[in-house]
């Protein structure tokens, strides 16, 4: 189950994630940050986030890639993101 809190500071957007992100959550996620995309930095705060599968991973690689910063991210997702978007970057030349 994924716990989704907003905030701002100095500027930011900063959207707190606690629990697991699994696909079924991406959506709901996706329209929380459209809406904010345009206006502020956007922050996501990994902090108490325990555990993510495949697809989240993909989702926050394309967070990451659009300019979202992934705050306080666990060193296994970090890793595995950096490897998603390596990946896609072969797979586009």
């Amino acid at each position: 189950m994924l716990r989704i809190q907003r905030s701002a500071s100095r500027g930011r957007t900063v959207f707190a994630l606690s629990g697991w992100i699994e696909a079924d959550d991406l959506a709901e996620l996706q329209r929380l940050l459209e809406p904010e995309a345009g206006d502020h930095k956007l922050v996501l705060d990994l902090t108490d986030v325990r555990l993510v599968n495949r697809d989240a991973v993909r989702f926050l690689a394309n967070c990451q890639t659009a300019g979202i910063n992934l705050r306080n991210c666990p060193a296994y997702v970090r890793e595995w993101v950096a490897r998603e978007r390596d990946g896609n970057n072969l797979r586009q030349d």
